[in-house]
């Protein structure tokens, strides 16, 4: 994935390091929508920019540099360059992330990333190195490699992530509007019938889900839509299967968001499931 070549994306796991996604890509035209992830993210860049709004600021991240996304933060991503960028990402799970902060620091309570980017050039080779080890079948050096990287990343650049604000009457309702669209969300309702259903106006539901989600209803829908259908792949559904499960009109309507969410097409994305690294990248578009 060198200068010049064509856009390129391989979004993997390797079975014996568990709970570690992994994606190695190179992005020209790629404009990632705001989505949010269940895990951290850790994206070492070695070729170009990426630029990403991250909550309400943009940022960007270069050779050297690392881009540190916590679960649940809503984010985006494109070139920041005409280049465009190449990274490799580690997505972590949570429990993960805790387990080694557990090891190394006596912080109580939730601990991320604070900062989005960091200037950390050892961080990012450890980070390319678990790659590097997983691709050569390698778990437990991946593994080692993996606990070393961020257990350096949060000596250096992590801490205890604040208290949720007390609870009010608008997070309330956004929380009870997040429900209904999770369990409605093959058939959503209309934002005026949900408003009505909560008690509330629709441009009151609007700015409670905004403020509690980072993102307007309709956008955290296709989100987590796209969450839902990566769970069903895992699971072994057939793409086509998983859009109509999760309420898209069909497969072509479930790519277009997938690519734009998770990075690759959901095909690419599930043949990426394999036990063990197969030599080769899967297209991106």
């Amino acid at each position: 994935m060198g200068p010049g070549t064509e856009e390129q994306a391989r979004h993997w796991q390797l079975g014996e390091l568990p709970g570690v996604d992994l994606l190695h890509a190179r992005y020209i035209r790629k404009s990632f929508a705001w989505h949010t992830h269940d895990t951290f993210v850790i994206a070492a860049i070695t070729e170009g920019v990426e630029a990403f709004h991250h909550r309400n600021e943009l940022v960007r991240a270069g050779v050297g540099q690392l881009a540190l996304v916590n679960p649940d933060t809503p984010h985006t991503g494109h070139a920041g360059v005409p280049e465009g960028w190449t990274y490799r990402t580690l997505y972590p799970a949570a429990d993960l992330i805790a387990e080694i902060a557990g090891d190394i620091s006596t912080l109580a309570g939730p601990v991320g990333f604070t900062a989005p980017v960091v200037e950390d050039p050892g961080a990012a080779r450890l980070v390319v190195a678990v790659h590097e080890a997983a691709e050569q079948g390698n778990a437990l050096a991946a593994d080692s490699l993996l606990r070393l990287a961020v257990a350096r990343l949060l000596r250096t650049h992590g801490g205890r992530l604040p208290e949720r604000p007390l609870r009010t009457a608008g997070a309330r309702t956004a929380t009870r509007a997040r429900a209904v669209l999770e369990a409605e969300m093959a058939r959503p309702p209309s934002l005026g019938k949900l408003a009505t259903e909560l008690g509330t106006s629709p441009f009151a539901l609007l700015r409670a889900f905004k403020e509690a989600y980072g993102m307007p209803p309709h956008t955290w829908l296709t989100d987590a839509r796209v969450r839902r259908a990566r769970q069903l792949l895992d699971e072994g559904a057939a793409p086509a299967e998983a859009a109509v499960a999760v309420g898209f009109t069909d497969q072509p309507h479930l790519n277009r968001h997938f690519a734009r969410i998770v990075g690759v097409p959901p095909g690419a994305y599930r043949r990426g499931r394999a036990r063990t690294y197969k030599t080769g990248a899967a297209r991106a578009s």
